[in-house]
């Protein structure tokens, strides 16, 4: 026994004297008190936005402040692995535009604050240059402040998460045809740094999910260079109302719901539920853990049943007004899961389109157009896919 004690109180005496040695070298700042999660890891993707094509990574940040008083996030630099060149810096008006503090209004003043015990999520969309080989991780650099930005200039102390990881996923996006047998459509609120789509997180069941993070609401574009004709009051005067909707690729249906009725234009429903928020639609899986979501389809007008197998640009349905919706148009999703909501919002990119450019500036007789290979249409970009021929 005295041998024994010996032994180890000479071993934790060495062990203490070691320690207390490299405790100046070691020393570091305790830095901000916080969590950050990246609930989902970014996938590259092309976007056509603006007449112009972007090479993106999409993904969220979600900062819980685990101190006792508030702290503001003042900076965050987003870097290529190892690099020491950041991608991208992010600070004041930008960053604020960019963050939400979960539970509070989208018009908050200061998003960039969170208070104790809250959660804010930072919606981050990289833009890296066309052709280069994406980065295998991304790495970030945060400055938080404690207080809100008016401690700034009374002094208030900095604290700094030097190396937060992020993950690239190695994974292509699914190469789909158009939805669509020919026309020009507007891809509705479609990928964008700033589309409602896009930061549209819903909790469900214990989970927090964004489906929706490449959607787009495709609407059909008629001769007169717009939505519709003869007014608005009836389906039937959209020039989309009815139109064939086609499958995007070989796939087996995993999900059916039809008989919601049809809605006025301009009118919401007065009740939505999980259950027909979507509408009438259809999931078909397109791949392993890819699932293509069909929403807001034509009453009475689905042509599959479930576990059906079809093959690419066969009809499925017709575009509809069902749901929740005020127009005729096509909701279109590309996820993780078997689900409308509860999974995770992939990105995808069509095989060839041709790019007419923003909306906003579109007309008929008037406008760029720029053939588009293996990319996704952006938040209300016009294109034509051209005619589409069943296989």
């Amino acid at each position: 026994m005295g041998i024994s004690c010996s032994i180890g109180a000479r071993s934790f005496f060495a062990f203490a004297m070691v320690f207390g040695s490299l405790q100046p070298e070691f020393a570091r700042e305790r830095g901000p008190r916080v969590e950050v999660v990246c609930p989902s890891p970014p996938i590259p993707a092309r976007v056509a936005i603006n007449s112009a094509e972007q090479q993106v990574l999409v993904y969220e940040l979600d900062i819980t402040n685990f101190d006792v008083a508030p702290l503001t996030l003042k900076q965050l630099e987003v870097f290529a692995g190892a690099d020491k060149k950041p991608l991208k810096t992010i600070a004041g008006e930008a960053l604020s535009a960019t963050m939400l503090e979960v539970g509070t209004t989208g018009g908050a003043k200061d998003r960039q604050t969170i208070d104790p015990g809250r959660r804010a999520v930072v919606f981050l969309w990289i833009e890296l240059s066309t052709g280069i080989q994406p980065p295998r991780s991304l790495r970030h650099r945060m400055v938080f402040i404690g207080g809100t930005p008016s401690a700034e200039a009374d002094g208030a102390t900095e604290s700094t998460l030097e190396d937060f990881q992020v993950p690239v996923s190695g994974d292509p996006a699914t190469v789909l045809s158009p939805p669509f047998s020919g026309g020009v459509w507007v891809a509705g609120d479609g990928p964008a740094d700033d589309s409602d789509h896009r930061r549209s997180l819903v909790a469900i069941d214990g989970q927090v999910h964004d489906a929706q993070r490449f959607a787009a609401d495709w609407v059909k574009v008629g001769s007169n260079g717009d939505s519709h004709h003869d007014g608005t009051s009836r389906n039937e005067n959209w020039w989309g109302y009815g139109e064939p909707i086609l499958a995007v690729a070989d796939g087996e249906v995993t999900q059916v719901l039809d008989g919601i009725p049809e809605n006025t234009p301009r009118v919401l429903p007065k009740e939505v539920t999980l259950d027909d928020i979507a509408g009438n639609y259809v999931i078909l899986r397109i791949a392993p853990h890819r699932y293509a979501t069909y929403a807001h389809l034509q009453t009475g007008s689905i042509q599959v049943s479930l576990h059906e197998h079809v093959a690419r640009g066969a009809v499925i349905a017709r575009l509809g007004n069902t749901g929740q919706a005020t127009a005729p148009h096509l909701h279109f999703q590309v996820t993780d899961g078997n689900s409308v909501l509860q999974s995770e919002g992939v990105p995808f990119v069509f095989s060839k389109f041709t790019d007419f450019g923003p909306g906003s500036d579109f007309e008929a007789d008037k406008h760029p157009s720029t053939a588009r290979t293996d990319s996704i249409p952006g938040k209300d970009e016009v294109v034509d896919f051209g005619v589409v021929k069943k296989q």
